[in-house]
């Protein structure tokens, strides 16, 4: 099973979510001819990656050019050219779960069912282009799981559409509910609607997971911040035996005014119960009275059946 870990640290964008993942391996060819087989026109937009440096960091950086004049879509729209494209089901379906995390978050903060959504900057070509993009990229790597850092939130104003809106742009907020999110940055425009909604959509846990890392990818954002550069970094890798690691605890009690049969008996019922180990440490409790303290190791999914059995 192949994991995909997005650092986050300097935001993340639909754009730069596209050049990490083919800066991993995925050829710009392949999303070309998956591309085609959406309803747009292919004189409509044109696509191009070229390497830049954020920083000095080398990274990749995405671009589509729309070549017609800004067109505004309906959720509804959008939803339907998808389903109806010759794109594979797994893409189909996450494509339309961003697209519908996106659609949510608009209903809520305009107000309107969800089936009325009318996207602006979101329905133009590259929007669109960078959503599917993202799910064809992910389908190529064979991402079965995609994991995130926490997410910085930015501060000041952004033009859009509706005009000024302060950041976390409002859909963005809405977004960025239940996500784990920071302010240590600096100002602008970190995450955008789109890369929240990848991040909202697919992401299914937060820090850096257990896997072997195969291959590192970085898509370069349009803009340069004077805090850190503006890059989005991703990993690949496989989970096996080896990186598929559980937490253990040690549970311990302090134990006086017992006899060693019983305490003999309590460290053999625990063994069989399927503790890992567990041993006793002779101390002196209050005073000067002789005890020992009860130790042992268990998964941290068992705490609760260990300790009704110390109990």
């Amino acid at each position: 099973m192949k994991t995909l870990y997005l650092d986050c640290q300097a935001g993340i964008s639909g754009d730069m979510t596209v050049a990490a993942l083919l800066d991993l391996g995925v050829p710009l060819e392949h999303l070309q001819r998956e591309l085609a087989k959406l309803a747009l026109p292919d004189s409509s937009y044109s696509l191009s990656a070229a390497r830049t440096e954020r920083h000095h960091i080398t990274a990749l950086k995405f671009d589509v050019t729309v070549n017609d004049h800004h067109t505004h879509r309906q959720y509804a729209a959008i939803d339907a050219m998808i389903a109806a494209s010759g794109l594979t089901d797994g893409v189909k379906e996450k494509a339309q779960r961003i697209f519908r995390r996106l659609a949510e978050a608009e209903a809520k903060v305009h107000g309107v069912p969800v089936e009325e959504v009318h996207f602006h900057e979101v329905g133009a070509v590259d929007s669109i282009v960078d959503i599917v993009g993202t799910a064809i990229c992910l389908d190529y790597l064979s991402v079965a799981r995609v994991c995130a850092s926490a997410l910085p939130l930015g501060s000041g104003f952004v033009a859009t559409e509706h005009g000024r809106l302060p950041v976390p742009a409002p859909a963005t907020a809405e977004l960025l509910r239940g996500l784990p999110v920071h302010g240590e940055c600096g100002p602008g425009e970190r995450v955008t609607p789109t890369g929240a909604a990848i991040i909202a959509a697919l992401a299914d846990g937060f820090g850096f997971p257990p896997m072997r890392i195969e291959k590192t990818g970085c898509g370069a954002g349009g803009k340069d911040f004077p805090d850190m550069p503006n890059i989005l970094r991703a990993f690949i890798g496989p989970v096996d035996a080896v990186t598929e690691v559980s937490q253990l605890l040690v549970l311990e009690a302090n134990i006086d005014d017992s006899t060693p049969e019983v305490l003999g008996y309590a460290l053999e019922r625990l063994l069989t119960e399927g503790a890992l180990d567990a041993w006793f440490t002779p101390i002196q409790m209050k005073k000067g009275r002789p005890a020992v303290t009860l130790s042992l190791l268990c998964p941290s999914g068992e705490v609760e059946k260990f300790s009704r059995i110390i109990l």
